[in-house]
């Protein structure tokens, strides 16, 4: 019984140890690993009785002997309606059209359209990012002013207008008929409200452009994901390439620069949640990867992952008491407010941006784009907050946009290949 009582008395003895700074530590209950279980714990309320419940119609063989009104929300829920696609060609994606001589002009059109898009979401979505979680809220002359603490509030705002967007999407378009079990969604959901969590808290202990540089190193951990959930195999440049992005990662954050202020130091804290944002996101796509052998678009998937990380951050919210927390700092703070809607608009427009530009571009100009996108990340953030980069970091950085733009190159030969191989071989899956 003295265990506990001992565990979270150490909490803020090991935060102060960090260099942390002392707005974000008034208490052990600000903490991030207190937190991170606090929150964990709120998911386990829902996971497990849901969990329960599945395995309750399952042996109970509900999908013969049920009946009743609620048989059809059941069915839907645990048993779904339709198996998986055996076929390359019941892919979840109309072939996208090629472009035509007729049409470049359109096609030049819809591209710049699309990266200008891509870009304004997600320059826009981390420059809030950083000015939400590290700065404080009416500050004046006698006022030191606030800092918004609860990540999970962000995660929650993001989601609820994200599942928004997408179901009237789908109520306004037509959609592939709907096989998957939706019970199956949530566990992309809850390791993408983990990483996006992650995502968020590191901030209070990193600066942004080392958080955009881990990002480019994740393939690393998406091709160890790959092998372990969808047993994929890889190129050796693709190895290569994930080595690169470990050395210029590496090289950027050894570096260290005379002036780097206590808000910018990268503390063991920081590294771990960044490792959590990592490991949680490549679980996520390599989930969502496998839940495409069913029949659906990306827009349906993005509406039931939306669904249940709205269901389990509102449900750990109310039980935190943080909802009404955190509404009354939003009351407290118009500005935040601001930033926290436009911040949800710009995350939800991004995603569908990534659909529309996958569709009519392909994979390869779509992270092309977004490779860009992160070098301007970190221009604009050095830029509007000052961060420093020194001469070995800025190697580094170039390191690792080198290999991203390499592993484009190579991917892009090797699909030109692939089309040249007799119809009974088959190419290397690739992450």
């Amino acid at each position: 019984r003295f265990c506990i009582p001992l565990l979270l008395a150490s909490l803020p003895a090991m935060a102060a140890g960090e260099e942390i700074a002392p707005a974000l530590q008034d208490s052990w209950g600000d903490f991030w690993l207190f937190r991170f279980f606090v929150n964990a714990a709120g998911y386990a309320s829902i996971v497990v009785p849901g969990f329960l419940l599945i395995q309750y119609f399952k042996r109970r063989n509900y999908l013969e002997t049920g009946r009743g009104i609620c048989f059809p929300v059941i069915k839907s829920c645990v048993f779904g309606s339709e198996v998986k696609s055996v076929h390359q060609d019941d892919g979840p994606l109309p072939p996208r059209a090629e472009p035509t001589e007729s049409s470049t002009a359109r096609q030049v059109f819809k591209l710049l359209c699309c990266a200008a898009g891509l870009q304004a979401s997600y320059l826009t979505w981390g420059v809030l990012q950083e000015r939400v979680m590290t700065k404080t809220y009416g500050t004046t002359e006698t006022d030191p002013g606030e800092k918004f603490k609860d990540s999970q509030f962000l995660v929650f705002m993001n989601r609820i207008l994200a599942f928004t967007v997408a179901g009237l999407y789908c109520a306004l378009t037509k959609q592939p008929r709907h096989g998957a079990p939706m019970y199956k969604y949530s566990f992309a959901s809850l390791s993408n409200i983990l990483s996006s969590w992650c995502q968020y808290e590191a901030l209070k202990y990193i600066s942004f452009p080392t958080q955009v540089l881990a990002k480019a190193s994740k393939v690393i951990p998406v091709m160890m994901m790959g092998k372990l959930v969808s047993r994929k195999s890889y190129e050796y440049w693709e190895y290569l390439t994930a080595a690169l992005i470990s050395v210029g990662v590496s090289m950027f954050l050894l570096s260290s620069a005379p002036n780097r202020t206590v808000s910018t130091v990268t503390t063991f804290s920081g590294i771990v949640l960044l490792a959590g944002y990592i490991i949680f996101d490549s679980f996520t796509s390599n989930w969502q990867d496998a839940l495409f052998t069913y029949k659906m678009s990306p827009v349906q998937m993005m509406f039931g992952v939306n669904v249940f990380s709205c269901l389990f951050t509102v449900g750990s919210l109310l039980e935190q008491g943080a909802l009404l927390e955190s509404l009354r700092f939003m009351a407290r703070h118009s500005e935040f407010t601001a930033h926290a809607v436009l911040l949800s608009v710009c995350s939800a427009c991004g995603q569908l941006f990534i659909f529309y530009t996958i569709n009519q571009f392909g994979a390869a100009v779509f992270t092309i784009i977004m490779t860009l996108r992160q070098a301007f990340a970190i221009l604009l953030s050095c830029l509007i907050y000052g961060h420093t980069v020194t001469v070995v970091g800025g190697l580094g950085i170039a390191v690792v946009f080198m290999a991203l733009f390499l592993r484009v190159y190579a991917r892009s030969r090797m699909k030109k290949r692939s089309k040249k191989l007799p119809p009974g071989e088959t190419p290397v899956q690739k992450v």
